[in-house]
């Protein structure tokens, strides 16, 4: 028997787009609140976040 069902859609650069308009959009807000040392902070804390998680 065989599958008809069409192939499921790749979502991955719409998602990458999406999470990038977030991560701009937040860090905005947090610039206009704490101003650009504590977007800098806030990047560097993501950073360290992505990195643990490679490991």
């Amino acid at each position: 028997m065989r599958d008809t069902r069409p192939a499921a859609p790749d979502y991955t650069t719409p998602a990458l787009v999406m999470g990038l308009v977030n991560l701009l959009w937040i860090f905005g807000v947090i610039w206009a609140l704490f101003g650009l040392p504590a977007v800098m902070a806030t990047g560097w804390l993501l950073n360290l976040g992505i990195d643990r998680l490679r490991r």
